[in-house]
């Protein structure tokens, strides 16, 4: 333990902590901009500068670790103009076009500008060149945004290990970008988002389908039906100001229908069906020599990174779309039938926590009806612009019901926003369907939490089922090279991309680096998801009522032949650069 004063304060902390950390628990927030725990420490921004006395210079409070008998001082005026003129340096050369720019009001280097009192012009103002990368389906990279934090670049690299961006050239000219300068379109990139989700300006934002959902809900010919994600509700209400993990559930469910919405539905409905068909499949693979493991399919940013990285596993992955193309196929189906539309005057938006799904609704087979499943994805950002903009109050409305039956949900449906919640949600159903037994206990704590890799085993009716649950690309990565050398053996793998699940998506409301840097973010959104499940009557996915009817007059049984012609989906191998 190391004893130190931190503005004449005393505080005892374990040797090897940083400045940075040690100020954290005396509550004094030191500001940054590059830093990023565990992921991206340069100490390269000089925003986090400190004062050690005795010491020559300024230290970066990020990365400089604390010593016996230290005094810190990070408030003095000379840190303050200090700090001043960096951020005045930073926007001589950065586009100042706050009033149209898609993060105004919710910008690291405004938001500092502003506390420090910036001159914008103290050292002129060189105009960048606006060089804007449109051709990725899922964000706009803008680099006269960019103030070369590089934490896309280490997120990319360490967290989802594909590495697509990085800094090319020197000097001056520096600049974030793919390799050559290609589009991103022509890299690997697996489109999670991560790199937009850490950006502190608006360098990085997600490619908006907004006028497209506004045009839609304003044609009279359209009949307009929004789900959300299970994810979208502990995430929307950050949005306006409410705390990490909220659940707005009721209030979104109003504003989308004061938003002119025709029908409001549950995502989690189509996770239960996503259930019956996933565990189904598992079910036949176990017991008839199929492909084992059977990697999940739900994440369209890991599926994509199969496809490029792992493509010899292709097999290995289910072969069932994701909750959100499958919500698509039966509305387009099941339920344009039932209404007496046809699928092209049906308008089915969706909004989800992940980027990626932008993308997967262009896939190749992805319209069962022979239209688009999905017509239109929406963020939770984009959601929140759209609620504001309408002049919604959204603290003050009432809580409402989704629309039935697709507003039907078990809790199992619920979970699948946070990582394990997908392998949790097959176990609950495929351990009553093998062994006829009902669960005492529905809850599978050992494949909770945000650990990157997770593992357990189970036992139905003397066989064993092993499972392994990994978020963030990485940590795929990781536990695919260890099947591969022989080391693991799995029968079931629940893999997504964004590191803690879909609760910490590439499209989630943005937050502040200091709110990073200390907050288990994808556990308070999980945690909240959790509290869902256990307020349920209905926990299991085969309970469902609309999903039992909906095979009894429609589908036949899960796997079958119209359930297969509807539900599930093919793969293809891709180049990796």
């Amino acid at each position: 333990m190391v004893n130190l004063k931190i503005n004449g304060q005393k505080i005892c902390v374990p040797a090897g902590t940083t400045i940075l950390d040690a100020a954290h628990e005396l509550g004094i927030r030191i500001p940054t901009l590059c830093y990023l725990r565990d992921i991206n420490a340069l100490g390269g921004c000089r925003i986090c500068v400190v004062e050690v006395k005795g010491a020559r210079g300024f230290a970066a409070a990020c990365v400089h670790p604390v010593s016996e008998g230290m005094e810190v001082q990070t408030n003095t005026e000379t840190l303050r103009q200090s700090r001043k003129t960096t951020l005045e340096l930073t926007v001589s050369s950065h586009r100042m076009d706050c009033l149209s720019c898609e993060r105004s009001l919710n910008c690291e280097l405004q938001a500092l500008a502003k506390e420090y009192g910036v001159d914008q012009y103290k050292f002129g103002f060189s105009t960048p060149e606006m060089e804007i990368d449109r051709s990725a389906p899922h964000l706009v990279r803008d680099n006269s945004k960019c103030i070369l934090c590089r934490k896309c670049v280490a997120v990319c690299k360490q967290n989802q290990h594909t590495g697509v961006i990085g800094v090319n050239y020197r000097g001056y000219h520096t600049k974030v970008g793919s390799p050559f300068d290609m589009g991103l379109d022509s890299t690997p990139c697996i489109y999670c988002g991560q790199c937009i989700a850490v950006c502190p300006t608006a360098a990085l934002t997600e490619k908006s389908n907004k006028q497209k959902l506004w045009d839609a809900l304003a044609d009279e010919t359209k009949h307009v039906v929004i789900a959300t994600a299970p994810a979208i509700r502990v995430q929307l209400g950050e949005c306006f100001d409410m705390p990490i993990g909220t659940n707005v559930s009721g209030k979104m469910v109003s504003a989308l229908r004061r938003l002119g919405a025709d029908k409001v539905f549950d995502v989690a409905s189509a996770a239960d069906l996503t259930i019956m068909e996933e565990g189904s499949e598992l079910i036949s693979r176990m017991n008839n020599d199929g492909a084992l493991p059977l990697f999940t399919s739900c994440c369209p940013s890991w599926v994509k990174f199969m496809e490029h990285y792992y493509p010899d596993k292709i097999g290995n992955l289910s072969s069932c779309k994701s909750p959100q193309q499958m919500y698509g196929a039966i509305m387009k189906t099941y339920y344009a039938q039932k209404m007496g539309i046809s699928p092209e005057n049906i308008y089915v938006a969706s909004v989800m926590p992940c980027v990626a799904k932008k993308f997967e609704i262009v896939r190749d087979d992805q319209n069962a009806s022979g239209y688009p499943d999905i017509d239109a994805v929406i963020t939770t950002n984009e959601l929140a612009a759209m609620i504001k903009q309408a002049g919604i109050v959204f603290e003050s409305l009432p809580d409402e019901d989704f629309d039935p039956a697709f507003g039907i949900s078990t809790g199992a449906g619920h979970i699948f926003g946070a990582t394990g919640g997908v392998c949790e949600a097959t176990l609950r159903t495929v351990h009553e369907l093998v062994t006829g037994k009902e669960l005492e206990n529905v809850e599978f704590n050992e494949v909770r939490g945000t650990v990157g890799i997770k593992e357990a085993e189970y036992d139905l009716n003397g066989k064993k089922l092993k499972v392994a649950i990994a978020s963030g690309a990485s940590n795929a990565k990781k536990l695919i090279d260890m099947i591969d050398k022989g080391e693991k053996e799995y029968h079931f793998i629940e893999i997504m991309s964004c590191p803690g699940g879909c609760v910490n998506g590439g499209a989630q409301p943005y937050q502040p680096g200091y709110v990073r840097n200390f907050t288990n973010i994808s556990a308070e959104r999980a945690k909240a998801l959790y509290s869902e499940d256990t307020s349920r009557t209905m926990r299991k996915s085969h309970e469902n009522p609309v999903i039992k009817e909906l095979y009894d007059s429609y589908l036949g049984e899960p796997g079958g032949e119209k359930a297969h012609e509807l539900l599930h989906t093919s793969y293809v191998k891709r180049k990796v650069y």
